[in-house]
C-alpha cells in the first residue's frame, strides 16, 4: 500500500467501519499512521486489594470467590466477588455473558482496570482478564491508549494500524545527512515504535523524530512563504492614517506603549513594498483587538475593504459589536456574516460585500465559503489564528490578489522559543496590560477545599456574578483519572440552591448548540457554566468573576493562564480556583507559579525552566500550535535542532524538499 492509499485497502475496514474513521479525520493510510497515541497504559505489578485506590486503573492477583451471576434486566450486568489474603473486590461487566463460561470459582487471574468504590467496598468496572503467565511479560511495558470515537474500539484501531504498518511503502523524506547528524531514527521505525513500543527509551527516540519532522516542515513552510511574499509587490499600499489617529485620541483609554509600538510596526508593514504578513501576539486582555481595528479602520480609510475571521460566532458578534460602537461614528459600513443568519441576511451581505459597499467584514468560517467575494480585499485579520487551518486561511487569501494578512494569537510562549518559531516571520508581540486592572487573585487547592469552593461560588452569585467551573473531560473514563464535564454539572446541581442556573458546555456538542449556550451565558442566563476548555476563546463575559478549575494539574501553565484571562475582565475584584485532583509537591509548585504572576510571557518562561524534557504525553503545554505531537515545551531542543537543519540548506534545497513534500501546493500562508 502506498500512505495516500484509502484506508479501505486495510483489512478489516469496510464501508462501515470507514465512516467511524472518517470521524476521527482519518481517510488515507497516512492519516492512519499519524493517528497517534494520545497516552500510554503502563502495566504495573499487581496490588493487593486492600491497595487499591479510588479512580485509579489497577491491576490485582485474585481468585474467583463466588460464581457470576447475570442480571438480564439491568443492561446484562454480570458480577462476582474476587478476593486475596487482603481483601474481596467486587467485579462488573455488562454486555458480556460469555464470562459465565469462563469464571469459575477457585480459578486465579490478575484483573486489570479502574476502581471505584460503593459502600466503602473497591469495585472494577469491565476490567480485563488475564492468565498471570500471559500478564507477567506484559509487566513495565506500554500500551497506547487512542482518541476513538463510537463504533470504534482501541483494539480495532490497533488491528488496523498493524495491518498498515506491515504492508505501506514509508519513504523518508527527511535527507539522511540531517538523520545522521542529529541521530534521528528512520520514519518508518518511528512509526512502529510509538504505535507498538516495546522499550520506553525507545518510544521517546521514536517520538523525537516525528516531533522533528513536525517542526521541520512547518519552519520549511514559513521560509517558502516569507521567501514567495518578498517577490510579490503591495498592491494594497496604505499611505492615508488620520482616521486612525482620531480612534486613538477617541478612545476611553491610552493605548499602552506595546501596543503603539505594534501599530507602528504595521503601519510600516501596509505602507511597504511587499504585503504585510505579521503575526500580533499578546497576552490575555493585552488589547490585541483595538491593534486590529486600527489595521481595519486604515484599510477603509485608504479605499479599501477588510474582513476579520473569527473561531467562534460569540466572538464574532461580540468583536462587530464593538467595532459599530467604535467606528460608527467614523461613517465605517461594517457587516457580519455568521452560520447561524438566514439565507436572507446572509445573501443581503454577501451582496454589499462584492459590491464593496461593506468596507469591513466581520465573520466565523463562513466568510470561507466560495460565494463569498469581495469588490477589493486589502487586509485580512485572523483572530486566534491557531484555530485555524492552513487551507481555510489560504481560502480567505485567495479571496483577492496578495491582500496584506495580519494573525493574532493569546498563547504566549517563552522568548527563546518565539525566536525560533517565528524567525523567519514578522512578529509584534504586546507584553503590557492596560493600566488600572485588577490582578485576578489565584489560590491553589487539594480536592478538600471543594465544599468552600461550592459555597463560594454560591456567595457570587448571590451577588449577581457568573462562575466558570473547567474540568479536562467531557464524559467518564476508564483509562483517565480526571473530572468531567456531564458528570460534574449535576453534581453541582446537587450542592448548589435550585435556583442556581447550571449548564455544560463541550467541544462535542452541535455547533449550533454550542453557540447557544455561550450567548446565554453571556446575556447572563446562566449562572454556572460547566465546561471544558472550549471556553478558552470566543466567550467575554465581563460579568464573569470565578473561574473553578479541576485537575488543575493535567493543563499546562500557558493554558491555565489563558482559561484564568476569562475572569477579570470588569472593574470587580475576580478569582480563580486551582483544584488538584491529583497531589504532589512536584505539581503543586508548578501551579504556584500562576500565584506569583499575572504576566503569561514569564509563566511560560517559568514553565520551560521548571519542566525540561517531562513525560512522554503528560501536560500538552502548546496544544493551540498545529502540531499532532511535538510539544514546543517538551521539545524544545528538537525545535533547536530542526531551525539549524534548516538554516544549513541552501534555498534551492529548501525549495526542492519543499516541492516533494507538498507536490501541489504553492506556500503562501501556512504558518
Amino acid at each position: 500500500m502506498q500512505p495516500e492509499d484509502s484506508i479501505l485497502k486495510i483489512r478489516g475496514i469496510g464501508e462501515k467501519s470507514e465512516a467511524y474513521f472518517h470521524r476521527l479525520n482519518i481517510f488515507t493510510v497516512e492519516d492512519l499512521l499519524r493517528h497517534f497515541p494520545r497516552d500510554y497504559e503502563r502495566f504495573e505489578l499487581p496490588r493487593q486489594v486492600s491497595e487499591l485506590a479510588e479512580a485509579e486503573v489497577c491491576s490485582v492477583e485474585c481468585a474467583v470467590a463466588t460464581s457470576p451471576k447475570l442480571l438480564a434486566k439491568q443492561k446484562k450486568l454480570l458480577f462476582c466477588q474476587a478476593k486475596d489474603a487482603s481483601g474481596t473486590v467486587w467485579l462488573k461487566w455488562f454486555n458480556q455473558p460469555y464470562l459465565l463460561s469462563r469464571l469459575h470459582m477457585g480459578d486465579h487471574y490478575v484483573f486489570r482496570g479502574k476502581v471505584s468504590f460503593e459502600r466503602e467496598k473497591p469495585v472494577m468496572i469491565q476490567p480485563e482478564i488475564y492468565e498471570k503467565e500471559a500478564y507477567r511479560p506484559l509487566l513495565k511495558t506500554l500500551k497506547p491508549v487512542y482518541r476513538i470515537t463510537e463504533g470504534l474500539t482501541q483494539n480495532s484501531v490497533g488491528k488496523a494500524m498493524r495491518f498498515a504498518l506491515a504492508e505501506t511503502e514509508v519513504t523518508d523524506w527527511l535527507p539522511a545527512g540531517i538523520r545522521k547528524k542529529y541521530e534521528l531514527m528512520r520514519l518508518k521505525d518511528a512509526y512502529k515504535n510509538i504505535h507498538f513500543p516495546e522499550k520506553e527509551a525507545v518510544t521517546k527516540t521514536a517520538i523525537r523524530r516525528l516531533a522533528f519532522d513536525e517542526f521541520f516542515q512547518l519552519l520549511l513552510s514559513m521560509r517558502m512563504c516569507r521567501a514567495l511574499c518578498e517577490q510579490k509587490t503591495n498592491c494594497f499600499p496604505m499611505y492615508t492614517a488620520a482616521l486612525c489617529e482620531k480612534l486613538a485620541r477617541a478612545l476611553p483609554y491610552e493605548l499602552t506603549a506595546a501596543q503603539k509600538k505594534a501599530w507602528d510596526e504595521i503601519l510600516s508593514d501596509l505602507r511597504s513594498e511587499a504585503p504585510m504578513q505579521r503575526l500580533l501576539e499578546g497576552d490575555v486582555g493585552s488589547g490585541k483587538t483595538v491593534v486590529a481595528m486600527l489595521a481595519l479602520l486604515c484599510c477603509a480609510e485608504n479605499g479599501y475593504q477588510g474582513c476579520l475571521m473569527a473561531p467562534t460566532e460569540v466572538l464574532a458578534i461580540q468583536h462587530f459589536e464593538e467595532f459599530k460602537k467604535m467606528l460608527g461614528p467614523f461613517g465605517i459600513s461594517i457587516g457580519l456574516l455568521v452560520g447561524s443568519q438566514s439565507a436572507a441576511v446572509k445573501k443581503v451581505t454577501r451582496s454589499r460585500a462584492q459590491q464593496g459597499r461593506l468596507q469591513i467584514l466581520i465573520g466565523t468560517h463562513a466568510l470561507l465559503q466560495e460565494s463569498v467575494a469581495f469588490a477589493h480585499l486589502g487586509l485580512v485579520v485572523i483572530d486566534e489564528q491557531h484555530r485555524f487551518g492552513v487551507k481555510q486561511r489560504e481560502l480567505l487569501l485567495s479571496k483577492a490578489d496578495a491582500p496584506h494578512l495580519l494573525l493574532m494569537s493569546a498563547t504566549p510562549i517563552p522568548r527563546t522559543l518565539a525566536m525560533m518559531l517565528y524567525g523567519d516571520m514578522a512578529l509584534s508581540v504586546l507584553d503590557e496590560m492596560p493600566r488600572n486592572r485588577k490582578a485576578v487573585k489565584t489560590c491553589v487547592v487539594d480536592v478538600s477545599f471543594r465544599p468552600k469552593a461550592y459555597h463560594f461560588l454560591e456567595q457570587q452569585v448571590r451577588l449577581g456574578r457568573q462562575c466558570y467551573v473547567i474540568c479536562p473531560m467531557v464524559t467518564e473514563s476508564e483509562n483517565v483519572e480526571a473530572e468531567n464535564v456531564q458528570a460534574y454539572a449535576k453534581r453541582l446541581q446537587r450542592e448548589l440552591p435550585g435556583n442556581v442556573r447550571i449548564a455544560c458546555l463541550h467541544g462535542k456538542l452541535p455547533a449550533k448548540q454550542k453557540n447557544e449556550c455561550m450567548e446565554l451565558f453571556a446575556k447572563g442566563k446562566i449562572d454556572v457554566l460547566v465546561s471544558t476548555t472550549v471556553v478558552e476563546v470566543g466567550i467575554n463575559v465581563p460579568n464573569a468573576t470565578v473561574i473553578m478549575i479541576e485537575n488543575a494539574e493535567r493543563f499546562g501553565l500557558a493554558g491555565l493562564h489563558q482559561l484564568r484571562g476569562r475572569v477579570g475582565r470588569a472593574q470587580e475584584q475576580s478569582y480563580c480556583i486551582l483544584v488538584q485532583g491529583k497531589a504532589g509537591d512536584d505539581s503543586k509548585k508548578r501551579l504556584e507559579v500562576l500565584l506569583h504572576s499575572q504576566d503569561g510571557f514569564r509563566i511560560a518562561e517559568e514553565d520551560l525552566a521548571m519542566r525540561g524534557p517531562g513525560d512522554f504525553f503528560g501536560i500538552r503545554q502548546s496544544g493551540d500550535f498545529p502540531f499532532l505531537i511535538a510539544d514546543l515545551f517538551r521539545d524544545a531542543q528538537v525545535l533547536s535542532q530542526a531551525k539549524e537543519a534548516l538554516a544549513s540548506m541552501t534555498q534551492e534545497e529548501a525549495r526542492r524538499l519543499f516541492g516533494r513534500l507538498f507536490p501541489e501546493k504553492e506556500p503562501s500562508v501556512v504558518y
